[in-house]
C-alpha cells in the first residue's frame, strides 16, 4: 500500500468563526443567536454554543496514584455509636479509604457521642495512623478534635481531618452560642495545639456548603469558600502558627451535583481561587479539596432516580481533581440509608475509580476550551463576590448583615422559577414521572433512645445572630404536583 498522504483540505481556506455564524445565522432564519443557542448556568454564568479558543489553565494533578486518585469517604451519621462503628468498618472493609463521621449527642444530625468514650466506641477497630477520620461536629468542632486527637495517642503519622468549621454551623443555624468569633479563636487555638502533635493532620475545613444546600450559586458557594479560608487563615496565625503552616491546614469544601460540567468547572475554580489567595499572601501551598455529594439535589419522589446524579457528581469530582470525595446514599432525602443504600454509594465510587479509571489521566479536563473557559468565569465571578465579602467587613459581618442571605434566597427563587416554568427539568419528578413508584427502605431510628449529654458549646458573651441559610431541596416544592 502506498503511503503517500492526499493533502484534499489544502484546496479549502481555514474555517473562521465568521463564516460559521454567518451559517447559523441563515439557519436561525431570523431568531435571536443570543436566544436560540447562548444558555446559561443555574447561576448565571454563560455557555457558548461553540468555543474556539479559551484561557490557558494548566492544572498538574500527575501527582494523583492512578491506582487510587482520590480519598474515597464514607459518611456516617448513625444515631446509634454500635451501629456507626458497624457501618465504618464494613465500609473500610470494602473499598472505602477514610471516613467522616458527624457528631451530635441529641443523635439528629448525627452519631450520638458527647465524650472521648463515646467517639472510641465509634472508632473502635480503626487504625487510625492509616485511615483517616474526618469529623462534622459544629460548635463541638473543639472538642471533638481533641477527643479524636486523643485517642489516636499522639501518633504523629496519623492523618486526621479534625475539620472545625464554627463559620458553617453559625451560617446554617443563624445564631452562635455566644459570640462566633470566640468560636473561631477557639477552634484556632486548638487547631495550633494539635498541629504540633500530629504534623499530617487539616485542622479546619473552609467549605461553602452550607450556601449550596440552601440555594446559592456556584460563585456564592466558591466566596463563601474563600472568605471561610482566609477567616481560618488569619485566626490560626494568631494563634501562632506560620502563614504557610496555617494555609496548609485548612482542606476545601465543594459540593457537586449532577450538573458534571460546572462540577467539573467549580472544583477546578475552587482551586484558582485558593492559588490566587495563596499568592497574594505570598506562600505557595497546593491546595487539598474534599468534595461532597449535594444533598439539594436529591429527590423524595421516584428516589431510584438519585442514583443518576450521585453517579454524575462522583464523575465531577473524580475529572475535577478532589482529593477527598464523599457520596451520599440515594435514600438520604427519605432518612438513614440501608446497607443496600451505602453499598451503592461505596460502589459507585469504585467502578469510577477501578473500572472507568478516571484517575488515571493527569487533568481530564483539561484543554477543552468550554471547561477552561466556564472554570475561568466561574473563578472570576467567585472572585467578585468574595472581595464584596471582604469589603462588607469579612465572613462574619456579610453573615450578620444578611447580604448572603439575600443572595442565596435571590438564586434559589430563580431555580425554582426555572424549573416551574419548565425551562429546567428535574428526572422522575417533573417529566418522566412514574406514577407508581414507590418509596425504597430506609433506617428508621428513634434518636431520643440514643441521645446522651453532651459539653455545652456555649462560650462567654453575647450570642451572634444572622439569618439562617437553611437547606433546601431544589423539588420539594413540586413533588406533590
Amino acid at each position: 500500500m502506498s503511503a503517500t498522504i492526499l493533502p484534499l483540505a489544502d484546496d479549502f481556506s481555514p474555517p473562521s468563526r465568521e463564516d460559521w455564524l454567518a451559517l447559523v445565522e441563515k439557519t436561525l432564519k431570523g431568531k435571536s443567536f443570543q436566544d436560540a443557542l447562548v444558555s446559561h448556568t443555574a447561576g448565571g454564568l454563560t455557555i457558548a454554543p461553540l468555543y474556539t479558543d479559551g484561557p490557558a489553565t494548566v492544572r498538574d494533578l500527575s501527582t494523583r496514584d492512578p491506582v487510587r486518585p482520590w480519598d474515597l469517604r464514607t459518611g456516617v451519621r448513625h444515631p446509634d455509636p454500635v451501629q456507626a462503628n458497624a457501618e465504618i468498618l464494613r465500609d473500610l472493609q470494602n473499598g472505602a479509604a477514610s471516613v467522616l463521621v458527624a457528631l451530635d449527642p441529641a443523635g439528629i444530625r448525627g452519631v450520638a457521642v458527647g465524650d472521648q468514650a463515646g467517639l472510641g466506641r465509634v472508632l473502635d477497630g480503626v487504625l487510625l495512623d492509616l485511615a483517616p477520620v474526618a469529623l462534622d461536629a459544629g460548635f463541638l468542632g473543639p472538642k471533638a478534635a481533641d477527643w479524636l486527637g486523643a485517642l489516636a495517642k499522639s501518633g504523629p503519622e496519623a492523618p486526621l481531618a479534625f475539620h472545625m468549621d464554627p463559620l458553617s454551623a453559625f451560617a446554617e443555624a443563624g445564631v452562635s452560642p455566644g459570640p462566633v468569633e470566640s468560636h473561631i479563636v477557639s477552634a484556632a487555638t486548638v487547631g495550633a495545639r494539635l498541629a504540633g502533635v500530629y504534623p499530617k493532620a487539616s485542622l479546619m475545613l473552609a467549605t461553602g456548603r452550607v450556601v449550596h444546600e440552601a440555594g446559592g450559586s456556584e460563585a456564592e458557594e466558591l466566596a463563601f469558600m474563600a472568605a471561610a479560608a482566609v477567616t481560618y487563615a488569619k485566626a490560626l496565625v494568631r494563634a501562632g502558627l506560620s502563614l504557610e503552616d496555617a494555609f496548609s491546614r485548612i482542606t476545601l469544601g465543594v459540593c457537586v451535583d449532577g450538573e458534571y460540567f460546572t462540577g467539573v468547572a467549580r472544583i477546578r475554580a475552587a482551586r484558582e481561587l485558593w492559588a490566587r489567595i495563596t499568592n497574594a499572601c505570598g506562600v505557595q501551598v497546593p491546595a487539598r479539596i474534599e468534595a461532597r455529594s449535594s444533598q439539594r439535589m436529591l429527590t423524595r419522589l421516584d428516589p431510584w432516580t438519585n442514583l443518576i446524579r450521585l453517579s454524575a457528581a462522583g464523575f465531577a469530582a473524580a475529572v475535577g481533581g478532589a482529593d477527598a470525595v464523599i457520596l451520599g446514599a440515594f435514600t438520604d432525602a427519605l432518612g438513614l440509608p440501608t446497607t443496600l443504600a451505602r453499598r451503592q454509594a461505596r460502589n459507585t465510587q469504585l467502578v469510577l475509580m477501578e473500572e472507568s479509571h478516571l484517575g488515571r489521566v493527569a487533568d481530564p479536563a483539561g484543554g477543552a476550551w468550554y471547561l477552561d473557559s466556564l472554570t475561568d468565569e466561574m473563578a472570576r465571578a467567585a472572585w467578585r463576590e468574595f472581595q464584596a465579602i471582604e469589603a462588607a467587613g469579612g465572613l462574619i459581618a456579610a453573615l450578620a448583615s444578611g447580604a448572603i442571605a439575600a443572595g442565596v434566597a435571590a438564586a434559589r427563587a430563580a431555580r425554582e422559577t426555572q424549573v416551574a416554568s419548565g425551562e429546567a427539568k428535574i428526572l422522575g419528578v417533573t417529566v418522566f414521572r412514574d406514577g407508581e413508584a414507590k418509596n425504597v427502605e430506609v433506617e428508621v431510628v428513634d434518636p431520643a433512645a440514643h441521645a446522651t449529654s453532651g459539653p455545652d458549646p456555649r462560650l462567654p458573651g453575647p450570642d451572634g445572630h444572622c439569618p439562617p441559610l437553611v437547606p433546601t431541596r431544589l423539588s420539594a416544592s413540586f413533588e406533590g404536583a
